[in-house]
């Protein structure tokens, strides 16, 4: 069994409430607009991590963060880009990996907006952990934990880290 902690979308700021949840986890994996490469080198101190590049990540991000990662994990096949849709609404970049990969979960970032929901049609779970940084126009910072066990997804739970706006427990990592 793997514990996965699930976040996206810190556009450079790595608040250090994540610490709590990076602790009770194997792995961490970020769906995109990591936005400074300080981040992504704490989060790879801290656990092994898994990760995209988004659409504001700059080349010392894209050279250590693919755009698109296609990987098993305790027999569950997981796609994750940064930007792709959901359900029903899918880029055309999204559609095609999709349907070369088989994924049976799906991971993306970038809307901002936390959603987890069956896609019927192509036979997986997609997930987006909605925004943990403080940029956007997302109210409340969020993140996904979850376990994947003999090719099940198991005990998915929604976090709150507080409000966009709420830095007292904040680390802003600089360039």
């Amino acid at each position: 069994m793997k514990k996965i902690l699930l976040l996206s979308d810190t556009h450079g700021h790595l608040d250090s409430k994540i610490t709590k949840y990076v602790d009770q986890a194997d792995e961490i994996w970020h769906a995109g607009d990591i936005g400074k490469i300080e981040v992504l080198d704490g989060l790879q101190a801290l656990k092994p991590t898994r990760a995209v590049y988004g659409n504001i990540d700059g080349n010392k991000v894209r050279l250590q963060a693919p755009e698109v990662l296609s990987f098993s994990c305790e027999g569950v096949r997981v796609l994750m880009t940064h930007i792709a849709g959901y359900p029903g609404r899918y880029t055309p970049q999204a559609r095609t990996l999709i349907s070369q990969y088989k994924p049976k979960l799906f991971i993306c970032g970038h809307s901002h907006i936390l959603k987890v929901m069956q896609d019927k049609k192509n036979g997986h779970l997609h997930m987006n952990p909605g925004a943990a940084g403080i940029s956007g126009f997302h109210k409340i910072r969020t993140l996904l934990r979850f376990d994947l066990s003999e090719g099940k997804i198991q005990n998915l739970e929604a976090i709150e880290l507080g409000l966009r706006g709420a830095l007292s427990n904040a680390v802003d990592r600089a360039d």
